[in-house]
């Protein structure tokens, strides 16, 4: 019996394309490595691979269900142009959407909406954000899930994110800052629960993930394996299980890292000894 292909969730920005100022290539090399743009906005170049990671993109799309898992909404994952065949299945509003050939899936939206139901409604939370001025330059709620607000880092008041996260939590929201963005989302909404869904749909094979954010957590943590950069804020936390990896290197290079180890795990997944690739359960 042939076993089911493997699944690869991945996380975009700060995990496999970069701005940039996120690229953060090592100051070791003489020179950076060739880029490909695989994002435009207000027509220019806003997100890149380096051609190492976007070649590897390739291949691994060919062994397994590449699927983007992001916490971008529908309009922004839709500027992404990744390198390969269009996804099948993705994931955006960390969770909230699950895209058919990029159109949203009504009966995950409707679930999605029941689980919403018990939580401090959109409205009041993004009310005790404010409505931006100051160090706040910008708060927007995203696809009617949760809401975010763009903020002047060096502006911010220290406190500010742990006094909105103690706030949150009890209404049933996290909150999570990610360079420039702070966001503020509900505990049902959730990447591993659409990557579940997604597993699902695929034919329940193995499962890999990587990300770099603490919206990422529970995702790595659900895997059968993962990797996380050695930036970000997963980094920043210390954040690590048995089963998920770290790169040695920072910024683009992690990112050809990660993709680097997504297509070693995934081959070893249709290899004939599974034991290659089975997370026991002791290593959970």
């Amino acid at each position: 019996m042939t076993r089911p292909r493997p699944v690869v969730c991945l996380d975009l920005d700060r995990t496999i394309i970069y701005s940039a100022a996120a690229l953060r290539l090592d100051a070791a090399r003489t020179s950076g490595p060739a880029l490909c743009c695989v994002e435009t906005y207000d027509g220019a170049a806003s997100s890149f691979m380096t051609e190492r990671a976007a070649a590897t993109l390739v291949r691994l799309a060919e062994v397994a269900h590449v699927v983007p898992v992001t916490t971008r909404t529908r309009a922004q994952l839709a500027r992404v142009r990744l390198p390969g065949p269009p996804p099948g299945l993705a994931v955006a509003g960390n969770g909230g959407h699950l895209l058919v050939d990029g159109e949203p899936d009504p009966r995950w939206a409707a679930l999605v909406r029941s689980r919403l139901a018990g939580v401090a409604p959109l409205a009041e939370v993004t009310a005790r954000i404010g409505p931006g001025g100051g160090f706040l330059r910008s708060v927007r709620a995203a696809d009617g899930l949760f809401v975010y607000a763009v903020v002047d880092r060096a502006a911010l008041p220290a406190g500010w994110v742990e006094d909105l996260a103690g706030w949150c939590e009890p209404r049933g929201w996290r909150v999570s800052l990610q360079g420039r963005k702070v966001y503020a989302v509900p505990h049902p909404l959730t990447k591993s629960a659409a990557a579940a869904e997604v597993r699902a749909r695929c034919g329940g094979g193995p499962l890999f993930a990587a990300g770099d954010s603490l919206l990422d957590a529970d995702l790595l943590e659900h895997a059968d394996a993962a990797i996380r950069p050695a930036h970000g804020e997963l980094a920043a936390a210390g954040w690590t299980l048995p089963h998920v990896a770290v790169t040695t290197r920072h910024g683009g290079a992690a990112g050809e890292q990660v993709l680097a180890a997504a297509l070693a795990w995934a081959s070893a997944a249709c290899a004939p000894d599974p034991s290659l690739f089975t997370r026991t359960t002791t290593g959970a």
